[in-house]
């Protein structure tokens, strides 16, 4: 019988041993949830600031074509063509 009783307290040690290391496993498995969770929000707030940057940066260049850059001359060039056409499209449209 004490060979059984041994197995017995053996198993259920064991057992405990399993549920501490569930519980450890669960708390470690939120905290990392949390963490993603957290890291996600902040990959999405950094993309929305980058495509807020890409607009200013474009705004930026834009401007600085249109005021004549000798590093922009074509894109200026193409842009005030590209103003021109659509005056002339507003008043073909006015005209009629």
């Amino acid at each position: 019988m004490s060979v059984i009783a041994e197995i017995i307290d053996t198993l259920e040690n064991k057992i405990v041993k399993l549920f501490s290391k569930i519980k450890i496993l669960e708390k470690n498995n939120l905290e990392l949830r949390g963490k993603l969770t957290e890291a996600t929000r902040i990959i999405s707030q950094q993309s929305e600031e980058i495509e807020v940057l890409k607009k200013h940066y474009e705004t930026l260049k834009i401007a600085n074509s249109l005021l004549g850059s000798d590093d922009n001359k074509r894109d200026t060039k193409l842009k005030i063509n590209s103003l021109i056409r659509e005056i002339d499209y507003c008043i073909a449209q006015l005209s009629d």
